[in-house]
């Protein structure tokens, strides 16, 4: 019979180097830091190549970045609630009902408690969520496949080309904040916090409900794997995940006299409907014809690689709840129509997309590394330039 020795082990030693010890590994803390240090970096040196853009420009970053397009949406609604509508042409009326409640009301909580305006405090939560998103980015990456994989995941969404947007008063740092510890909340068996976070996440954002999907469908899974011998706490969390998203819809219906159709009729005033990329294959057509020559192809290409992504995460084998979280964004984002030019914003909430990316990052970054540095080098530059241009220059709704 074999035993196994309760002893402790011996000191590892390097070769050739007698009475070395192994480095030692630092803090899970410390490392989700070092994480955080490098995503602070990333935006930091994004909003600075704005800031210079905008001053030579004669305009104010922090009023760019603060009170740009949505934001002031949902600066009204933190300051005056809901009922503001804008005509916009004969039949279509703009109402801010579109805009879920999460990110104002966060809003409305740190005017009460703060001398900020409405556009910096909207960028104070921004900022907040974003930093919480790195964190659980990092979280997942690391859980996965180690810390070095969880850096570089999180570098990666920090230099995505409209990662711009994790820098101004937009929701989606939020809705990506909550996805993240509610998905690390699946991989490691946590489904009140699971179920919890999701219903958080789907007041955030319409396609916050991706949360609550993922979150389902690893319950589903796991009903399915046990035969229904679960705990009573993985039913509680399937049943809070689609909470939020779920009662702010039926509260809008409500209130435009229709329970199941009211929402989505106020978001077709918008033009935002699911027509199964219909709208996305008349982007298309009008872009070949007479589009700008930089912004809508760009879109265009950051859309096809985020399908091209989603086939390497397939191939890598990423566990379901990631699968089904960044699926449900990439289906909303391909086969919605509306307005083309935010479809990147809408999958800045899908990073397992970048997982596949960050292994190779990191792989790369161990055998090559002056090629891991052009690499991120480039993928800076662009974010940079890119996201600069977008918020001074572009004119485009992001």
């Amino acid at each position: 019979m074999t035993h196994v020795s309760t002893l402790p082990r011996p000191s590892v030693t390097k070769p050739g180097r007698p009475g070395t010890k192994a480095r030692a590994r630092p803090h899970p803390a410390v490392a989700m830091g070092t994480a955080l240090g490098v995503f602070l970096a990333a935006r930091l040196l994004g909003v600075a190549a704005l800031a210079l853009l905008a001053w030579r420009t004669g305009r104010h970053p922090l009023a760019l970045l603060g009170r740009s397009w949505d934001s002031l949406w949902y600066l009204g609604i933190a300051t005056h609630g809901y009922g503001h509508t804008l005509p916009s042409r004969p039949g279509v009326i703009y109402s801010d009902l579109a805009f879920f409640p999460l990110y104002p009301r966060l809003v409305r909580a740190v005017l009460a408690v703060t001398p900020l305006s409405g556009g910096a405090a909207g960028l104070l939560v921004s900022w907040t969520a974003a930093a919480v998103a790195a964190c659980g980015i990092y979280a997942v990456g690391a859980r996965l496949h180690g810390r070095a994989v969880g850096t570089a995941l999180v570098l990666l969404w920090g230099l995505l080309p409209h990662s711009v947007v994790l820098s101004m008063a937009y929701t989606e740092p939020v809705l990506t904040a909550f996805a993240a510890w509610s998905l690390y909340a699946v991989l490691t068996g946590r489904w009140v916090w699971a179920g919890a976070l999701a219903t958080f996440a789907g007041l955030a954002r319409p396609n916050g409900f991706a949360v609550a999907a993922a979150v389902l469908a690893a319950a589903a899974v796991e009903v399915w794997r046990r035969r229904g011998k679960v705990t009573h706490r993985l039913w509680t969390g399937a049943a809070l995940a689609p909470l939020g998203w779920s009662a702010y819809v039926l509260w809008v219906g409500h209130r435009q006299g229709d329970p199941l159709g009211g929402y989505f009729e106020v978001q077709r005033q918008w033009g935002s409907r699911f027509d199964f990329g219909r709208g996305s294959l008349q982007f298309v057509k009008r872009m070949l014809l007479h589009g700008d020559p930089f912004v809508s192809p760009m879109t265009l290409v950051i859309v096809a690689t985020g399908v091209l992504l989603f086939a390497l995460l397939l191939a890598d084998r990423a566990p379901l709840p990631l699968v089904v979280h960044a699926g449900v964004l990439l289906v909303i984002a391909v086969g919605g129509s509306g307005f083309f030019e935010s479809k990147p914003r809408f999958l800045l909430p899908a990073f397992p997309l970048l997982i596949p990316l960050a292994r190779a990052l990191v792989r790369t970054a161990r055998a090559r590394p002056r090629h891991a540095t052009v690499v991120v080098g480039a993928l800076a530059g662009l974010s940079f330039v890119y996201g600069a241009y977008l918020v001074v220059l572009g004119g485009k709704p992001l």
